[in-house]
């Protein structure tokens, strides 16, 4: 862990503007975010199209050259995906051009694309439909990516990736992958130039008016309503032969529950030590 708080540097397109005081560009943050979601939104620019696409895909924070380095380290987005996916044509292509490309030296190899995640951690319902409110955890990359050509490098991230979903899963499978399996999974990492978080929690605010208005207190419930993902009781396959959930598996949804409600019932009780804004988004 850095001994200072390290930030993205704030470009043009990933300064937040709306709410500012909300906006973190602190790595820590926005990593933990990021791999705490179980999907990311990917954006890139397709050919020959006039929208952009948008994939939910797997990915994680994380460094192969410091396999130890913390969320708060300068890390690559691993990304899992098929091989013939759009994609990750997308980024062969890009890589190969990269020879003729006339974009600055120091522009890193590969296909630009805009990465998304996001929690919401509770329904905050105030006095007035306006001021009614979400607590979220929003967070959003921009960088260039790249397919995984070492092996080495690739096969970490496959376990990378694969114990992100569930911790320590890759041991408790049958691996390494074999060879139809590697040719037809490819790997791309995310070389990042700029990120932000935006980042709302707290209770209810209204305006002096209507909080001022008995009969309205009166009649009109205001509060959080905590929101977390739940992990159901794990449910064997029809082939499954190991009689109990293993111990690992067990725990990680027990643990992952735990963080998730605490995160929830946390976020909800942040603005009572600190005044929360008259609106909001």
């Amino acid at each position: 862990m850095p001994t200072q708080s390290l930030e993205y540097p704030k470009q043009p397109y990933s300064t937040v503007r709306r709410y500012d005081g909300r906006a973190s560009y602190e790595l820590e943050q926005i990593h933990q975010i990021i791999n705490t979601s179980l999907l990311v939104n990917v954006s890139f620019a397709v050919p020959d199209s006039p929208f952009p696409q948008t994939l939910p895909m797997i990915g994680q924070m994380g460094s192969f050259d410091r396999p130890s380095a913390d969320t708060g380290d300068v890390l690559d987005l691993y990304l899992h995906g098929y091989v013939s996916s759009r994609i990750m044509n997308l980024s062969r292509k890009e890589e190969g051009d990269a020879s003729v490309s006339s974009s600055p030296a120091d522009t890193p190899v590969g296909l630009p694309v805009t990465v998304a995640a996001s929690h919401v951690d509770g329904l905050v319902l105030s006095l007035t439909p306006n001021s009614h409110s979400y607590n979220y955890r929003s967070a959003t990359l921009f960088g260039y990516a790249a397919p995984v050509t070492d092996p080495a490098e690739k096969l970490w991230a496959m376990e990378f990736i694969t114990n992100s979903v569930v911790r320590d899963r890759w041991r408790n499978t049958r691996v390494p992958p074999n060879g139809a399996e590697m040719q037809s999974t490819s790997v791309l990492k995310v070389k990042i130039v700029a990120g932000s978080a935006k980042i709302r929690s707290g209770v209810p605010s209204d305006d002096k008016a209507d909080a001022g208005d008995e009969a309205l207190l009166d009649r009109v419930w205001t509060g959080v309503v905590p929101v977390h993902s739940v992990l159901g009781e794990p449910i064997p396959s029809p082939y499954n032969k190991v009689e109990r959930v293993p111990g690992y598996l067990g725990d990680y949804v027990k643990g992952t529950n735990q963080y998730a409600e605490e995160t929830a019932l946390e976020q909800a009780g942040k603005a009572m030590k600190s005044k929360v804004s008259k609106t909001d988004d």
